[in-house]
């Protein structure tokens, strides 16, 4: 029964990591004035009929703090790329020049910045309800191993486990949050 508990256990903690990756992900993505390449992944090109990642088409460069460069492999993508960017709605508008594509970014409002933060917060508590569901899911499986006979102190002791690992990545996911926050609103 021990073994089954630590799986368990061990399950509900990669699982969180898991989440709270997602989370970090999902808050790169959200711009702060700055420019970063990381604000173009998941943005896809139709390249020869299947959809395939800017970044895998083209050279993505910073070429100062609010101006990228993305120059295609192949000069017949730039209109796909420009188009993927557009449809993407990640608030710059591209300049295509016939060689490469350049994203100015534009200086933050403060009213952008608010909403921004918003995001981010929105982020963080989509990240607090996974882990709270993996620790729903992980209780309910400490519930099955009691049904089948495990003693109900090694059950509370298991899900109070549970609960101190879901704290500490609630915590976790404030901090993000949080960091995040600071850099947005930071002029």
């Amino acid at each position: 029964m021990t073994e089954a508990i630590e799986t368990i256990i061990k399950n509900v903690n990669e699982h969180m990591v898991k989440a709270i990756t997602h989370l970090e992900a999902e808050i790169l993505k959200i711009r702060a004035g700055k420019a970063s390449p990381t604000m173009l992944d998941g943005l896809l090109v139709e390249y020869y009929g299947s959809p395939t990642p800017i970044s895998q088409v083209s050279n993505i460069s910073i070429v100062d703090a609010r101006t990228l460069t993305i120059q295609p492999y192949e000069k017949n993508m730039l209109a796909p790329i420009e188009r993927s960017i557009m449809a993407g709605n990640i608030g710059v508008t591209p300049q295509n020049d016939g060689i490469i594509i350049r994203l100015y970014m534009p200086p933050l409002t403060e009213e952008r910045r608010k909403e921004f933060v918003k995001k981010v917060m929105a982020e963080g508590e989509a990240g607090k309800i996974a882990v709270r569901n993996i620790r729903r899911d992980g209780i309910e499986h400490i519930k099955k191993l009691q049904k089948e006979g495990l003693s109900e102190d090694a059950a509370k002791e298991s899900e109070a486990r549970i609960q101190a690992i879901t704290d500490k990545k609630i915590v976790e996911v404030d901090g993000h949050c949080a960091a995040k926050e600071k850099e947005l609103l930071t002029v």
